[in-house]
């Protein structure tokens, strides 16, 4: 088992401190800083179907891996949004199913895949988009989450109802599903959209409190796009309105 710290509070970076010989994968531009005999090496992480599948989800076909060499190293992580960062010890038959950009880095052996919703029409309205990532096999991965981490434990048949972009990652036995708002008034002015989307247990549920697209939406009204390309362009910020 890798030995790590996360610290940083709301701004969380995971230090780790792999022994000689132990490697960690991550994507291409993660890594924050390393000790110097920390080796990187950089490869496609798998055959062409996983080079595909993380195309098609919008993730880099490159995975970089980092070694100890001569002795043990560090490394560091560190969000790209104010959030969590959450370890999940993945075993055979207990891996995890995260949010596209939820994968931060994870020990070498452990695989990461496309998890496909079993109804494209689960996903599509599911907020995240149908296309989730599963990390499965045997080691320690790390989930960057936005903002603050919920977790619950479902029991069988228990369920927690969730709000568009909201859920973070579950525990692979979860299923998901996606129910309409009911209700005319509730549709129209609940300001909630048309659709929930619907975890069953057994397994843990992360539910993160910011979404980084809620966020985007919140600030877009702030911002204005100047596509000139002298010294004047870029993005203005208006405030007071």
């Amino acid at each position: 088992m890798i030995k790590y710290a996360i610290e940083g509070g709301n701004l969380p970076v995971v230090i780790c401190y792999p022994e000689m010989g132990q490697t960690l994968c991550t994507e291409s531009g993660a890594m924050s800083w390393m000790s110097p005999n920390m080796h990187m090496e950089t490869n496609t992480g798998g055959g062409v179907k996983k080079v595909f599948g993380r195309l098609f989800s919008g993730e880099s076909i490159f995975m970089n891996e980092y070694t100890a060499e001569g002795g043990s190293g560090m490394i560091a992580f560190a969000s790209s949004f104010p959030g969590s960062i959450i370890p999940y010890r993945v075993t055979p038959g207990n891996g995890i199913v995260v949010q596209k950009r939820g994968f931060l880095a994870m020990e070498k052996g452990l695989d990461l895949s496309i998890f496909f919703q079993k109804k494209i029409g689960r996903g599509l309205f599911g907020g995240e988009g149908f296309i989730m990532q599963r990390i499965s096999g045997d080691g320690m991965v790390f989930i960057e989450i936005d903002g603050y981490c919920k977790e619950y434990d479902l029991g069988v048949g228990e369920s927690v109802i969730v709000d568009t972009g909201y859920l973070a990652a579950m525990s692979e036995s979860c299923t998901m599903d996606i129910q309409t708002v009911k209700g005319v008034k509730n549709v129209f002015f609940g300001g909630e959209g048309l659709f929930h989307t619907r975890i069953t247990g057994p397994g843990r549920v992360y539910i993160q409190s910011m979404p980084i697209i809620n966020t985007a939406r919140a600030l877009s009204p702030y911002l204005e796009i100047n596509g000139n390309n002298d010294h004047n362009g870029g993005i203005n910020i208006r405030f007071g309105d």
